[in-house]
């Protein structure tokens, strides 16, 4: 193969592995946070119930993206954009 076919896929797969991580990292980030605010409150009080840490990790996910969901489809509209953008440069060879 090419390099510059090898360098155009792994410049897109980059971008994309980098939009994911945006785009993911607010939700997960939250709920790591709670579900350690939520452990810690379990071992102070002696609760080990293990359905406890699921609907106020759920709540805040769905908060999470409930916030910043515009942006977070903002990031996808224009990554989305830029890859239609480079479609005919995928032709050209």
């Amino acid at each position: 193969m090419d390099s510059k076919v090898i360098d155009f896929v792994l410049q897109v797969t980059n971008q994309g592995l980098l939009v994911t991580v945006v785009v993911c990292g607010p939700p997960i980030l939250m709920s790591m946070v709670v579900g350690l605010m939520i452990s810690l409150f379990q071992a102070v009080t002696q609760i080990q119930e293990q359905t406890l840490t699921f609907v106020p990790k759920l709540i805040i996910v769905l908060g999470t993206i409930m916030v910043g969901g515009l942006w977070m489809m903002a990031q996808l509209v224009k990554f989305t954009q830029s890859l239609f953008a480079l479609m005919p440069k995928m032709g050209a060879g």
